[in-house]
């Protein structure tokens, strides 16, 4: 017979142990911020890791709409491309572009797949099923040809978290028209389509119906990736637009994605740490 006051004993020794585990994480959170950005980044890490094992089965049933999202994207990407290259042929043909002159875009690109998104919250964000070992880094953009998808914020052996652009605490630097005015983009708070672009003086004219694409001006994300349409606008204070966006990407049906990460982001930071050095100074 199997004596059941031992194996409630165990059990009330998990369970107690697994209490005092949290009550010391809790502790450990609250003990200041280095401890708190510590428990976050591993409680992040352990969140993509124990998502990563629930994707196969619905993964298997809806691979017919994926299949049919990804001929359509690739039609996009070979429509994009066929469009940069007759630019550029066009450019060298006027001497204004060399072969000496072509450079690469600095960013490198990881292809991967969503195992775990939030869409219903004021924070949102998604596990993807690739990590460090796959060469993703925190702090690398996540977009697909439709637009942008988030930022990595935590990475592990074999998933990465990310931070969703549906998070009221994400902006990104955004330009409305292919040279005008640059300013941050939001999302709204309320819908999966809907962003706010700020900052844009009242100088600058635009039609509604402009593209808002990324400006380049971030180490996050490469330029010109087009992000959406601008609509209405307001004045704010007087002095500048916030103009509503409708947004490309669509986060209801969101699979396959690529991580970019900028190969000169170090550089650029190290610059940029150094100037703020000498503006102290």
């Amino acid at each position: 017979m199997v004596d059941e006051r031992k194996i409630w004993a165990k059990v009330i020794g998990v369970v107690t142990f697994v209490l005092l585990e949290i009550a010391a994480l809790s502790m450990l959170k609250h003990a200041g911020s280095l401890q708190d950005i510590w428990v976050t980044k591993a409680s992040h890490r352990v969140m993509a890791w124990a998502w990563g094992g629930f994707d196969s089965i619905g993964h298997y049933f809806s691979l017919k709409t994926e299949n049919e999202n990804l001929a359509e994207e690739n039609a996009m990407l070979a429509e994009a491309l066929r469009r940069s290259q007759d630019r550029v042929r066009t450019a060298m043909e006027n001497g204004m572009l060399t072969d000496s002159t072509l450079v690469f875009s600095g960013f490198d690109h990881i292809p991967a797949s969503i195992v775990k998104i939030s869409r219903n919250k004021q924070h949102n964000y998604f596990i993807l099923n690739k990590g460090y070992e796959d060469g993703v880094q925190p702090q690398s953009g996540v977009i697909t040809s439709s637009g942008i998808v988030g930022i990595i914020d935590a990475v592990d052996k074999h998933y990465a978290y990310g931070l969703s652009f549906m998070n009221t605490g994400i902006s990104i630097s955004a330009r409305l028209g292919n040279e005008g005015a640059v300013g941050p983009l939001t999302w709204d708070g309320v819908s999966m389509d809907g962003a706010v672009l700020s900052e844009i003086p009242l100088q600058y004219k635009y039609a509604p119906g402009d593209t808002v694409w990324t400006s380049g001006y971030s180490s996050l994300f490469p330029p010109d990736i087009p992000l959406g349409i601008a609509g209405s606008s307001r004045v704010v204070n007087g002095a500048v637009n916030e103009i509503e966006v409708d947004l490309f990407q669509n986060f209801t049906a969101l699979r396959y994605v690529t991580v970019v990460s900028n190969s000169g982001r170090e550089e650029i930071l190290y610059l940029e740490n150094l100037e703020n050095q000498n503006e102290e100074d």
